[in-house]
């Protein structure tokens, strides 16, 4: 019997300037993939290279966790940017990241859009196929994370890019499969053992169960913790070790 795998990533980088929100480099200790803030929506130069850096060095890939341009809302307010306009920005965080990746002795391994970007693209044919242009536009064939059955990744694979889908085990789904938006209550779950017990079910049945209490298939090949989330390294490590206990391998994505 083959046994279950899945990967861990989270949120990493998302600091700027002086004022840091992650615990990067204590998270780089426990997950297989980081999504490095690439500076529209948080991150800096600064940052960025040194997130690299400890990367590289605990041996976790580094993905590029893009968004709209969007310092002030976090990235987390949805913009209607055009999409000849959204091309470029993708490949310019790309691009970035990429000069400290290889600084580092590493690479960019994947792409992986945030917060309202990630939303928008579930849906949105347009915007989704501009992230899509804007990762071919780096001229690689990079991964693009994300939910299963997005229109995101329809556009991925219409143009040849590998997509890894991925679940959340500290988020709150819909009947659909989507997520929760982040307003209303319930949206992002903080108790450490419904978040172990969920990331264990994604992991071995595919399936969680929705804030109206319908069971939804959410088979993924990538577990997303949020490193912005009060105690994430604690809760970090208790979904580790209950992955681990229960028999799932925790590794990258192939």
């Amino acid at each position: 019997m083959t046994r279950a795998a899945i990967d861990l990533n989270a949120d990493l980088g998302e600091g700027f300037g002086h004022w840091r929100l992650t615990e990067d480099e204590q998270l780089l200790s426990v997950v297989t993939s980081a999504n490095v803030a690439c500076g529209f929506h948080a991150g800096d130069a600064a940052t960025m290279r040194r997130v690299c850096a400890l990367a590289v060095e605990r041996g976790v890939r580094i993905g590029a966790q893009v968004s709209y341009r969007d310092l002030a809302g976090f990235g987390r307010r949805s913009m209607d940017v055009p999409a000849d306009e959204l091309t470029a920005e993708i490949a310019y965080q790309i691009g970035a990241l990429q000069v400290f990746a290889r600084a580092a002795g590493g690479c960019v391994s994947y792409v992986k859009p945030h917060g309202a970007l990630y939303n928008r693209v579930v849906h949105d044919q347009d915007q989704a196929e501009a992230v899509v242009a804007g990762v071919l536009l780096t001229g690689g064939r990079l991964p693009v994370l994300g939910l299963p059955g997005s229109r995101l990744h329809t556009a991925a694979e219409r143009s040849g890019l590998p997509v890894v889908t991925e679940a959340f085990a500290d988020r709150a789904y819909t009947a659909d499969g989507t997520l929760v938006p982040r307003g209303r209550e319930g949206a992002v779950l903080t108790d450490p053992d419904v978040v172990m017990e969920r990331s264990v079910a994604i992991a071995g049945s595919g399936v969680v169960t929705s804030l109206c209490g319908a069971t939804v298939g959410v088979r993924a090949k990538s577990l997303c913790l949020h490193g912005d989330t009060p105690g994430a390294v604690a809760l970090a490590r208790r979904v580790r070790a209950a992955l681990e206990a229960s028999g799932v391998h925790v590794e990258a994505f192939v």
